[in-house]
C-alpha cells in the first residue's frame, strides 16, 4: 500500500548499512511513494536495489567545511521530496514494517514532530539476507534514557528529540526552515531542530515505531568530534540560552579538556584529546 510519504535519507560511505535500510523500507506495511538519499561528499556511490524508486543527490562540502555538511544535506533532501509528509532515516537505522504506519497515523492527525522508538543491535550484522523484524529485536536492546518518556502522546521533551528516526509534515518542515546550517558536522543540530519546533508550538510524539539502529563502533564520550561539538554547543548556547549535550561536555571537563560553567557563559578549551585518548575511548557497546 502506498500513500504520501517520502523517506529520506542522509548517507556517506555506507552502502551496507544503506542497502539494509533500503531491504526495511521494502518490507514496509506501507510503501512510500520515494526515496531520496542525499550522498554527502560522495559523488559517484555504489548502485542500491530497491523496488521503491530512489532518487539520488549529491551534496558537496564547502572548501573549508568542518565535518560532514548534515543539515544541508537533510535539508537537500526535504527539498527534492514530492509527499504531503516526510520521514528522515538515519543510514544505520532499518524500519520495523509497522513503523511507517504509526509514524503517518500521527502526521494525519496533527502537525507533530513523530519520532520513531531507537533499538539498538548488540553486534554488527553479517553478510547476506537483512534479518526481519524479529530477529533484529531479538538482537537490539532499547536505549535507557528513553525509559522514561511520555510514549505516544504529544509533549514538551523537545530536548530528547533525535533525528534519527522521524516524521513531520512537509509544509512543518517548511515552516521551520529546515535543519539550521549554523552547525558544523556532529552535535546539537536535532537538539536545536527540536527547539525550533517548540518555540513554534509543534509538540514531540515518541512513537512506538521502532528502528532498528545498525551497530558500528563508537567513541564514548565522543573525543573523534571534539571540536564540532565544542563549537555547536556555544552556537547552541548563543540561541537557545542553554547548554546541549551536557553528559558529553561534564565528560570533557572531567578529562581536562574544557572549564565549563553549566549555569553561566564559560566553555574554554584547556586542550584537545590527543590520538590516544581517542582510541582508548573506543568501545564496541550497543550505543
Amino acid at each position: 500500500m502506498a500513500l504520501d510519504f517520502s523517506v529520506l535519507v542522509i548517507a556517506h560511505q555506507r552502502h551496507g548499512h544503506l542497502q539494509r535500510l533500503l531491504d526495511g523500507v521494502n518490507r514496509s506495511a506501507l510503501q512510500p511513494a520515494e526515496i531520496i538519499v542525499a550522498y554527502m561528499d560522495e559523488p559517484d556511490p555504489e548502485p542500491v536495489e530497491s523496488a521503491v524508486p530512489v532518487t539520488s543527490v549529491h551534496v558537496a562540502s564547502y572548501p573549508g567545511e568542518q565535518g560532514l555538511p548534515l543539515a544541508r544535506a537533510r535539508n537537500h533532501a526535504a527539498k527534492h521530496a514530492h509527499s504531503r509528509y516526510l520521514v528522515f532515516l538515519d543510514v544505520d537505522c532499518i524500519p520495523a514494517p509497522g513503523t511507517f504506519g504509526i509514524l503517518l497515523d500521527w502526521l494525519r492527525r496533527q502537525p507533530v514532530l513523530a519520532m520513531a522508538e531507537p533499538r539498538y543491535l548488540a553486534q554488527p550484522l553479517g553478510p547476506g539476507p537483512t534479518p526481519d523484524a524479529e530477529e533484529l529485536t531479538r538482537r537490539s536492546t532499547p536505549h535507557h534514557l528513553r525509559a522514561e518518556l511520555p510514549m505516544d502522546t504529544p509533549c514538551e521533551r523537545h530536548e530528547m528529540f533525535w533525528s534519527l528516526g522521524f516524521g513531520i509534515r512537509a509544509e512543518d518542515f517548511i515552516r521551520l526552515d529546515g535543519f539550521s546550517t549554523g552547525y558544523a558536522g556532529y552535535g546539537a543540530e536535532d537538539t536545536d531542530f527540536g527547539f525550533k519546533a517548540s518555540a513554534l508550538g509543534l509538540p514531540v510524539v515518541f512513537t512506538p515505531g521502532t528502528v532498528f539502529h545498525q551497530h558500528h563502533g563508537v567513541v564514548k564520550p565522543p573525543l573523534n568530534h571534539f571540536a564540532d561539538i565544542i563549537q555547536n554547543a556555544r552556537t547552541f548556547r548563543a540561541t537557545w540560552h542553554g547548554w546541549p549535550m551536557s553528559g558529553w561536555l561534564r565528560a570533557f571537563e572531567e578529562r581536562g579538556l574544557v572549564a565549563w560553567d553549566p549555569q553561566g557563559e564559560d566553555l574554554t578549551i584547556l586542550r584537545h584529546p590527543s590520538a590516544e585518548e581517542i582510541r582508548a575511548a573506543h568501545s564496541m557497546d550497543a550505543y
